[in-house]
This record gives structure tokens, C-alpha cells and sequence, in this order.
């Protein structure tokens, strides 16, 4: 156990008490769902199905059994404490406050430089429907309405994430029945392709198993935010409930929203076809003969968009409230309003993804927005280590009491330290990889100065 069970003030002790349990199952399920299925899903997917072919699947896969795998760790530790600051908290009760300071702000800052990275994304899309609108003009709004429905109440963001989630995932159970339909010949008009695009256009792996390692890489970002559940616990109505249900339809939400729809474009179209890189799902609707299909999706992915732009301010808030109520931040970002809101966190938030959006607009030159960007983007990784260490440690912990624990990681320690090693495994490639490497060297360099702060006020406590 480390100094921070007596040094320092919990969340629970005196943060949580300003927040409001008002998240009810509904959105909490929705929330859930909404943080698996990102923009990524509809624009990622076709440059990993162009570098692997139908081996994407196996990445797909394989990313998934690991993410499904940390989530199981995640859950053994948040069932037992539903806590708004999740793995932070919890990497300051098992490895020192140290620890919990890192992660936490990392992943703060990861979200933050999101929220800009989407509104820019938003603001492109949305200029690209209705080019008399500047694309800045719609980043400005995108982020001005978020922050605004971030401010109201929890509720106004359930409910918002709530029918974003919705909308995605009518149009991917569609898009995946309508596949479906062709692929078995009960489409008019298109012929059934059988097998050929799988095993037959250059085979299954046309570019070499090794083409897997690096797609791979780029799967394990797309899933990225099947952790913000746990965040939201905090303020649910039923936590302990919410996030074992989260939880454990993770695999079939991975199962259904990624692989089915990967399944059903790697099957319909050939790997290297001209539009698979560009929208791939665009590329199957206009294949099936479906009218406006790039208008279609390009509304999917506008609400995509907008559904992480909204998840983005509201967890990277909840992350500032949690730390600063565990004494990890400034006093300030633990007040909320009488609504239950962390109103200077949220406001925080969104003046760092506004910032990141003119860095993106309005400076000279993009090399700050790429910094933002770069240094941020392989803080999954870490965070997906911390939890499994946390996870480790906690177990041990639990067991020496004689804790019981509602909900336990499959197969401890085996499991567990299969994970640890995989990431470990996951780093080394993202030093090999030349894509890769800039982008976790700035990460680093940021989670060092993370870590020496909080060893420092560590020491100093």
C-alpha cells in the first residue's frame, strides 16, 4: 500500500459528492457502444483492408481478444469501487499517486487534443456538404454546442451520446444486412461474389503475413475508448451494474460492429480497389447500387465525429474533477455547480481542443497541431499497460485480504501477464515501425515529464 491511502483525500471522500448519479441504463449501454464504434471503423478500416487484404480480419481479431481482455482487467477493479477517476485512481491506490497523476492527465490530454483533432475533422466534413459554410466556422460550432450540452447537465450528455450512438449503430446493423443479403445473392441486381475476393484476388494474405503486424496497429487505435464507460460510472445511476454489463457484451459489440463489417467489405470488394481507401463502406453502398451512398456516410461519419467530440469534453473533464479531487490537480477543477457539473473542467477541455483547432486553422504553419497530435497518440498504449500492472497488483492485494471480488479477470495470473507482455510486444513494433515511431517517441516524452511530476510531489508529500 503507498502513501496515498493517508495522504491524500479521495475521490470518493470529497469529489464524488459534487458530482449526480443521473446516468440511467439506457445511455449508460449506449455510452458503452458509442465508445467502441469511432470514426476510425469508417474511414480507418479500408487503409488496414488495402495493407492486409482479408487478413485484416486476423487483426481485427487479435486487437479485439486484447481489448476485450483489458476491459475484463478494467472491470475486476471498477465493479469492486466504481470510481469517476477509474483506472487513475485505482493506479494511485496500487502503484502510488505517482502513478494514478501520470496516467491520468495523459489520458486528460490525449482526450483534449482529440476534441480539437474531431472538431477539425467535423468542421472539413461538414464543409465538404455545404462548402459555403468555412470549415473553422463549423469547428467553432461543433465545439461551442458540445461544450454547451456538456454544461447543462450529466443528463444533456447522456442523452446526447445517447441518439449519436443510436444513429451509428442503425447504419452499421444496416450496412451489415444489406451485405449480408448481397453476399448470399438475395440482392437484386448484384451478383453473389462468393469466395473470390477472399481467397482467390491474391489470396487471403496478399501482401504477406507480415503486412498483419503493421495493420495491427492501426486496429488497436480504432478501439480506443471502450474504457470511457468506466469513467462515466461515476455518475450512473447503477455503476456497478452499468459496467458489468459494458463489459460483458464488449465481444459481441466488437464482434458484430468491426469484424462483421470488416467481413462483409473484405468479401465484396477486392483489397485493392480504388475506393476501399477512401470511405470503404461509400465504396460497398455504390457497389450494391444504394443512391447518395457517399452522402449517406458521409453523414455517419459527421456523427461519428460529433459522438467523440462529445464523449472527448465529457470524460477528459471527469478525469481533471477526479484527479483534482484526489489532491492530483488544481483545487479548482473539483467544483462543480449545483447541476452536479465540473464546470472549470469542462471549460478546461474545451479551451485546450480549441486551442488545438487553431493550431489547425489559424497558425502559420500545422507544426504545433502536429506536436498536439503526434504526442498524444500512442497514450492508449500506456494507459492499457497501467491497467494491466494495476490490475496485477490489485488481485494480489485482494487476495492477501481475503477481498471478494464481484467480477474477476479469467485466467489471473496467466491472462494478465499475457497481456503485459503483448503490450510490451505492441511497443517494440511501434519502434520498428517507421509510422509509428515519431509519434510514441513524443508520447514518451510527455509521459516522462508526467511521471517526474507526480514522483516529485510524491516525495514531497
Amino acid at each position: 500500500m503507498n502513501d496515498q491511502s493517508t495522504s491524500a483525500p479521495t475521490a470518493q471522500s470529497t469529489g464524488e459528492r459534487g458530482l449526480r448519479p443521473a446516468l440511467r441504463d439506457r445511455q449508460m449501454s449506449m455510452i458503452a457502444i458509442g465508445g467502441v464504434i469511432g470514426a476510425g471503423l469508417f474511414v480507418g478500416s479500408g487503409a488496414v483492408i488495402n495493407k492486409a487484404g482479408p487478413a485484416a480480419l486476423v487483426a481485427y481479431a487479435v486487437a479485439g481478444l486484447l481489448v476485450v481482455l483489458i476491459m475484463r482487467m478494467l472491470a475486476e477493479l471498477s465493479v469492486a469501487a466504481p470510481r469517476t477517476g477509474s483506472f487513475a485512481t485505482y493506479a494511485s491506490r496500487e502503484l502510488g499517486s505517482w502513478a494514478g497523476l501520470a496516467i491520468g492527465w495523459l489520458y486528460a490530454y490525449s482526450w483534449s487534443v482529440t476534441v480539437g483533432v474531431e472538431a477539425v475533422i467535423g468542421g472539413a466534413l461538414l464543409h465538404g456538404l455545404v462548402p459555403a459554410v468555412p470549415d473553422w466556422a463549423a469547428a467553432l460550432v461543433f465545439m461551442l454546442v458540445l461544450t454547451g450540452s456538456n454544461l447543462a447537465a450529466v443528463r444533456a450528455f447522456g442523452e446526447v451520446e445517447f441518439w449519436f450512438a443510436l444513429i451509428k449503430v442503425v447504419a452499421i446493423v444496416a450496412f451489415i444486412g444489406l451485405g449480408l443479403l448481397a453476399i448470399f445473392g438475395l440482392l437484386p441486381g448484384v451478383p453473389a461474389p462468393g469466395g473470390a475476393n477472399l481467397f482467390e484476388h491474391g489470396g487471403f494474405a496478399p501482401n504477406g503475413w507480415y503486412a498483419v503486424l503493421p495493420a495491427l496497429l492501426v486496429v488497436s487505435f480504432a478501439f480506443s475508448g471502450a474504457e470511457v464507460v468506466t469513467i462515466a460510472a461515476g455518475e450512473a445511476v447503477r455503476p456497478a451494474e452499468a459496467v458489468r454489463r459494458a463489459v460483458r457484451t464488449t465481444m459481441v459489440r466488437i464482434l458484430v460492429f468491426y469484424i462483421g463489417s470488416i467481413a462483409v467489405i473484405a468479401t465484396l470488394l477486392p483489397y485493392d480497389d480504388a475506393g476501399i481507401t477512401e470511405s470503404p463502406y461509400s465504396a460497398v453502398l455504390n457497389r450494391l447500387g444504394i443512391p447518395h451512398a457517399g452522402l449517406i456516410m458521409d453523414l455517419v461519419v459527421l456523427v461519428a465525429v460529433l459522438s467523440c467530440l462529445n464523449s472527448g469534453i465529457y470524460t477528459a473533464s471527469r478525469m481533471l474533477f477526479a484527479l483534482a479531487s484526489n489532491g492530483e490537480g488544481p483545487r479548482v477543477l473539483a467544483r462543480s455547480n449545483s447541476a452536479g457539473v465540473p464546470v472549470p473542467a469542462v471549460l478546461v477541455v474545451s479551451l485546450a481542443g480549441l486551442t488545438t483547432v487553431g493550431a489547425n486553422y489559424f497558425v502559420s504553419t500545422t507544426a504545433i497541431f502536429d506536436f498536439l497530435v503526434d504526442s498524444s497518440g500512442s497514450v492508449i498504449v500506456l494507459l492499457y499497460l497501467t491497467i494491466a500492472v494495476t490490475q496485477l497488483r490489485g488481485r494480489a492485494r485482494a487476495e492477501r485480504a481475503g477481498q471478494h471480488l464481484p467480477v474477476r479477470m479469467w485466467g489471473y495470473p496467466y491472462l494478465s501477464w499475457l497481456v503485459v507482455v503483448a503490450l510490451v510486444a505492441f511497443l517494440a513494433l511501434m519502434v520498428a515501425d517507421p509510422s509509428t515511431r515519431h509519434s510514441l517517441f513524443l508520447t514518451l516524452s510527455v509521459a516522462a515529464v508526467a511521471v517526474t511530476v507526480g514522483l516529485l510531489r510524491q516525495r514531497r508529500r
